[in-house]
């Protein structure tokens, strides 16, 4: 078998592959296969290689943990809380971090690469949504994706509980009355979670099996499905030269993606390994071991549940009570709201989107943000829900530090959870039409050099010079979004019912506001006077060219003076 210009290791590889399995055709074709370039794409890697560090390191501490309540008396090297009763497993977790040889460092480790795992999700998210990269072909995966981000939640919850310290055990008395409140079913589920009335016998070992086993199981499994969907469909890519919906600019998967993935992955093990080095977290020591009586001052859960804690903090004590059975409101709603509105949001939106604009054609080639600044708008007015009840989360620490009062500060989160949506849409969706506008610009008119030029009126005028290529063709690459007309009558011309027509003329509505051409490219004149046409106007504003006496400047000498 000849290799031409495979090197003699992948040709060796490929030969062996081949010989056994008859592979040697799938490997050729999808060794080669292309990746569009951009940076936004290693956004979603970060994940992927976060959850590596998390199996790894999480295999090494499962050696050492024991999940378990039996009460000891704690005998090991850390003196302060020598001889203090505990569980086995807030035992075992300070013998890993004080008596197992790199144990610290593992734990640190795990803790960090987690907290990566849901960041490096979440942005990873967030690049997709604001640039349509959840569209046809690709709402699956999208969906898949919000399952993902769901179950890490889930999984750091569990994990954060295991090691039986003071906080954990608040976060879990959280999470039991949050459990129980639930109608029906919320005695039920709070006994199978804990083994019992709380703090029950059985919650460490039950966590400890949904945190190794369950959750990483389907995790896995999902993840998988992610980056096969992820390898069919191919990355989408940014607008620019040459690129549409029916081609791949890119380089190959070898050697140039594989090289560029392989560097990121020990980058990303890098820093976790730093961070686990030398930034401290979750020193359990110092915190001590759960008691249901105790509780200490300033406590905060890990970044990615804050927004349900804020959600707690900022909730009116609101109950019902009916025929002797009482639902508790005030952990109810905020325990099932925030979560419903973000992730049941993130899930359906691009079938909402689909619906609303009548799109059905596939997209390979994203939007940049400005270009949907309805899209845009809905994606920073979530951010800043989110952002305000996670801030709220810490409304104690930030009274005492400032030295505010804690219920002033309720009030003021209580209005901006309305507020500050509505204004983060509002400013944002100014912004996006300001952008397009200057790109609108940048085509008509080109970019300002600085120079300044006298006419041989006396007017002056700044040179203009076009955008390079790789600019303009970034800009041209906008597409109007598609509406939809108001439809009265069905597909067989026969008239549509008051109900359907009324729902025919409120979709058409909301397509005309959500989609259409905002700033439009071309056109005689833009809104600011100047001519689109890329000629110089007669309003002497502006003028294309290289800047040279030539073309229209032809009247004047080197220094801007009329000729005689």
């Amino acid at each position: 078998m000849g290799t031409g210009n495979i090197p003699k290791s992948v040709a060796g590889v490929g030969g062996f592959a081949d010989d056994r399995l008859g592979a040697a055709s799938f490997l050729k074709r999808n060794m080669r296969k292309l990746f569009p370039d951009h940076w936004t794409f290693l956004l979603g890697e970060i994940p992927l290689y976060s959850f590596i560090v998390l199996l790894l390191t999480g295999v090494f501490l499962t050696f050492f943990f024991r999940p378990t309540m039996g009460e000891i008396t704690y005998d090991g090297s850390y003196g302060p809380l020598r001889g203090v009763m505990m569980s086995e497993a807030y035992a075992s977790t300070l013998r890993i971090s004080f008596d197992v040889r790199g144990g610290l460092l593992m734990r640190q480790m795990h803790h960090w690469a987690a907290l990566l795992f849901v960041a490096g999700m979440m942005v990873h998210m967030l690049r997709i949504f604001f640039m349509g990269a959840y569209r046809k072909p690709r709402e699956l995966n999208w969906v898949i994706g919000v399952l993902l981000l769901t179950l890490a939640l889930a999984e750091g919850l569990t994990g954060y509980s295991l090691a039986d310290d003071l906080l954990s055990g608040a976060a879990l008395r959280i999470t039991a009355g949050v459990a129980i409140s639930f109608p029906v079913v919320g005695t039920w589920l709070t006994f199978f979670l804990l083994g019992g009335e709380y703090p029950g016998e059985d919650v460490i070992s039950r966590f400890y099996s949904l945190h190794i086993l369950l959750i990483p199981g389907v995790l896995l499994a999902l993840i998988t499905a992610h980056m096969i969907l992820t390898w069919v469909l191919k990355h989408t890519q940014m607008p620019g030269k040459g690129r549409t919906n029916e081609n791949v600019v890119g380089a190959p998967f070898y050697p140039a993606f594989m090289i560029k993935s392989g560097a990121y992955f020990m980058f990303t093990f890098g820093v976790t390994a730093l961070l686990g080095a030398f930034a401290q977290i979750n020193p359990i020591w110092l915190f001590g071991p759960y008691t249901p009586a105790d509780i200490s001052a300033g406590s905060q859960p890990d970044f990615y549940l804050g927004f349900l804690e804020g959600s707690l903090r900022l909730m009116p004590a609101w109950e019902i009570n009916v025929l002797g059975f009482t639902l508790p409101l005030s952990v109810l709603i905020p325990a099932l709201l925030p979560m419903g509105i973000i992730m049941t949001g993130l899930a359906l939106y691009p079938f909402i989107e689909q619906w609303v604009t009548g799109d059905r054609r596939e997209h390979h080639v994203v939007d940049r943000p400005r270009n949907n600044p309805h899209r845009t708008s809905i994606g920073v007015a979530a951010i800043t829900f989110y952002g305000i009840l996670w801030l709220m989360a810490s409304n104690d620490v930030i009274a005492a530090f400032f030295h505010l009062s804690l219920n002033t500060l309720t009030y003021i989160g209580r209005v901006m959870i309305f507020l500050g949506p509505a204004l983060a849409y509002y400013i944002t969706y100014r912004i996006c039409l300001g952008l397009q506008r200057r790109d609108a610009a940048q085509i008509g008119h080109g970019v300002e050099t600085g120079v300044i030029k006298r006419r041989p009126l006396g007017d002056y005028i700044e040179v203009h010079v076009p955008p390079n290529e790789g600019i303009e063709a970034l800009i041209r690459g906008k597409r109007p979004i598609p509406t939809i007309p108001a439809a009265v009558e069905d597909k067989e011309g026969i008239p549509a019912n008051g109900r359907h027509r009324r729902l025919a003329r409120l979709r058409a509505r909301m397509s005309r506001i959500y989609g259409g051409e905002k700033v439009p490219l071309h056109g005689d004149q833009g809104r600011d006077g100047h001519r689109q046409d890329g000629q110089d106007g007669q309003d002497g504003r502006a003028a294309i060219g290289s800047g040279t006496d030539s073309g229209t400047d032809s009247g004047a000498d080197e220094g801007g003076r009329p000729s005689p």
